[in-house]
């Protein structure tokens, strides 16, 4: 076995270097282009060094090295410490160990790291393909520690692989143990910077011209829902978000002091259960559907009903929901509500206005208004489209009368200004607008390219109700989803319907990925004391929680080594001492016992004076054997010659000893 001093072979140093790479990998998308080279210039630098058996630099270029990529990364990041900013600096610090590791203690010490670089990846993605990924990092490093304690007859890079396997399968019961019993604590164990949630997209509290557009070219998943019963038409899904009241002339913005709930709807019909499952997008609102019946844990309703989380949403939450499809809200707004549900900044769209004011005279009531207003967007030529011209310094005046083209932001905004200055009150919801019907897995899947905005408006006999003008310029996009209302010629990042079976290998992989979430990454401190009262634990914490983990552990400990025991005695022995044995067994037949105390080169001399016809034979074989046993200067082949010589010698002939005489 190597000692902590040993030099590396070159070997060790290759299969290394495969681990550090494979761990370090992932990162590359993530790093500044500079990071990325000198990394590979460190790794391929050490390699070289490792082949052609080079000194390795001084240590005042490293410290150089260190000095300059710490003020690179200041430069870069704005900071030192940090998700984005720390895991860049401690790749750089892994390269450049490899270029002061010559012993097997500093291989040691890169095992460790690597290791540990194998949980920064989970800073970005928990995806089963990204556990998949790293388990497989996990196995080749430790194929690389197990090939660090051989000094003679190293086993193939196979057979380490082979171990190593053998080792995670046999860690395998003690992790479900810890993952299943160790105490959970609500949130992460850690705080992470303000570059943690960077690059996390979704709905804003704010809507402007292309705005919500822009997300059409995403197909992240905003959320999932599992419905108790059968999922409603499409039409129905409509995923309340941010509600908007004040605009600016071009803006729509959500007020900053949400006001919570204060008076009751009607609702019409019976409710529909269903799970939601959100991911993170650092925002505190939930989604449901329009209208929600009851608030989540930790979660507030607002006067609008909108739904508010206690805390942003940096990771993935469950809650389970109710909601009434149809409901009457005619209780009366207050007054703060119904002048800001009226405002109009001054001086914009005045050609809309004007619009306003003659629709509105022309019109019996205002229902009639409304159908006015619907039936302009359904009969003129306004089209809807992901790609819409842009529009400048009086975005609705332009909309309404030049381009004609938008999405569903246009339509929303153009729609609420003209109610409000035809004296409707009316305010902009944005949220999510129907899903994708995850056949194997039975549940709705909503991305981001279903966001979506639609208006409500307040009538006298009616309350606040929905209207989505969108519809009335296309009723695909409501009835059927944003893929079948999108001409083919307009990109979408979504799968249209020509490509079924690639659509259901999509949604096979996504209900893995959805079980992958529910059953491991949405394991909660709420379903871990859900479990623990199913198996009889009503009040348990982290005491008793340790103490069962403690437990189960020993227990699962206890097996293992037994399992392991009774194996050591059906294991095939080491093949140099089966050899040496076969070759005391011969000498024995031949007269010459091994004494039990008795060294191999002591019993090679003795050997060799009682049969000295066999003299060259045994101290061939004693002296290979001593070289493979103790030696440090053994060769793999050594062992086969060794066999040979054993071989050889039982081969030859020989007399039985004569019996000795009784005294």
């Amino acid at each position: 076995m190597l000692t902590p001093t040993d030099k590396l072979h070159p070997r060790h140093v290759g299969r290394l270097l495969l681990a550090v790479v494979m761990v370090a990998a992932p990162h590359v998308e993530r790093l500044p282009w500079w990071t990325t080279t000198l990394g590979i210039m460190l790794i391929v630098w050490r390699a070289h060094s490792a082949h052609f058996d080079l000194e390795l630099p001084r240590k005042w270029l490293l410290v150089l090295i260190v000095v300059g990529t710490m003020g690179g990364i200041y430069i870069t990041y704005g900071r030192i410490l940090g998700r984005d900013s720390g895991i860049t600096l401690l790749i750089i610090m892994l390269g450049l160990k490899l270029l002061e590791m010559a012993t097997l203690r500093d291989a040691m010490i890169m095992i460790f790291l690597s290791y540990f670089l194998v949980i920064t990846n989970f800073l970005y993605s928990q995806s089963i393909l990204t556990a998949i990924y790293m388990l497989c990092a996990v196995w080749v490093i430790t194929a690389a520690m197990i090939g660090f304690q051989y000094r003679v007859r190293q086993p193939g890079y196979l057979s380490q692989l082979r171990t190593a396997g053998e080792i995670l399968l046999q860690a395998v019961p003690l992790m479900v143990v810890l993952f299943v019993l160790f105490p959970r604590v609500q949130g992460p164990l850690w705080g992470m910077p303000q570059d943690a949630n960077a690059g996390i997209t979704g709905l804003s509290d704010e809507m402007s011209p292309g705005s919500v557009s822009q997300l059409i070219l995403s197909d992240a998943i905003a959320f999932r829902v599992a419905f108790e019963s059968q999922i409603p038409n499409s039409n129905q899904l409509y995923w309340r978000g941010p509600v908007l009241w004040d605009f600016d002339g071009v803006r729509w913005t959500a007020p900053r002091l949400p006001a919570p709930l204060q008076h009751e709807y009607l609702p019409l019909g019976v409710s529909i259960n269903y799970t939601v499952t959100v991911e993170p997008h650092s925002r505190r609102w939930l989604f449901a559907l329009d209208l929600p019946a009851r608030t989540p844990p930790r979660s507030i309703m607002t006067n609008d009903f909108q739904l508010l989380a206690q805390a942003e949403l940096n990771t993935r939450i469950r809650y389970d929901m109710s909601s009434y499809l149809s409901y009457r809200d005619n209780a009366a707004p207050a007054r703060y509500e119904l002048r800001r549900a009226l405002a109009l900044p001054s001086g914009t769209n005045p050609r809309s206005a004007a619009l306003a004011a003659q629709m509105m005279r022309s019109s019996s009531s205002e229902r009639d208004y409304v159908s006015t207003v619907l039936a302009m967007f359904r009969s003129q030529n306004y089209s809807y489209t992901t790609t819409p011209p842009p529009l400048y310094e009086n975005p609705v005046d332009e909309f309404l009368f030049s381009t004609r083209a938008g999405f569903c932001e246009h339509y929303a905004s153009a729609f609420a200004v003209l109610m409000r200055a035809a004296g409707v009150p009316a305010r902009i919801v944005t949220g999510y607008q129907g899903g994708e019907i995850n056949t194997v897995g039975n549940y709705l899947t909503v991305r981001q390219a279903d966001a979506h905005a639609w208006v409500e408006i307040w009538l006298k006999d009616e309350g606040w109700i929905r209207v989505d003008p969108t519809a009335a310029v296309s009723p695909a996009r409501v009835e059927s989803g944003v893929a079948s209302a999108i001409p083919e010629s307009e990109a979408l990042p979504i799968l249209r319907g020509d490509h079924p079976w690639l659509r259901n290998a999509r949604m096979t992989w996504d209900s893995l990925a959805n079980s992958w979430n529910q059953m491991v990454l949405g394991y909660t401190p709420d379903r871990q004391r859900q479990l623990m009262r199913q198996i009889g634990i009503d009040d348990a914490t982290w005491r008793s929680m340790v103490m069962l983990m403690l437990i189960a552990a020993g227990i699962v400990t206890l097996v293992l080594t037994a399992y392991l025991l009774r194996r050591l005695h059906v294991t095939r022995p080491d093949p140099v001492i089966a050899a040496y044995a076969r070759f005391c067994a011969n000498l024995e037949r031949r007269g010459v016992e091994r004494h039990r105390s008795e060294g191999p080169d002591a019993f090679c001399r003795r050997a060799c004076a009682a049969v000295p016809e066999l003299a060259p034979s045994i101290n061939t074989i004693s002296n290979v054997y001593i070289r493979l046993r103790y030696g440090s200067d053994a060769q793999p082949a050594d062992v086969l010659t060794l066999q040979r010589e054993v071989n050889l010698l039982r081969g030859r002939k020989y007399a039985r000893p004569a019996r000795r005489a009784a005294a």
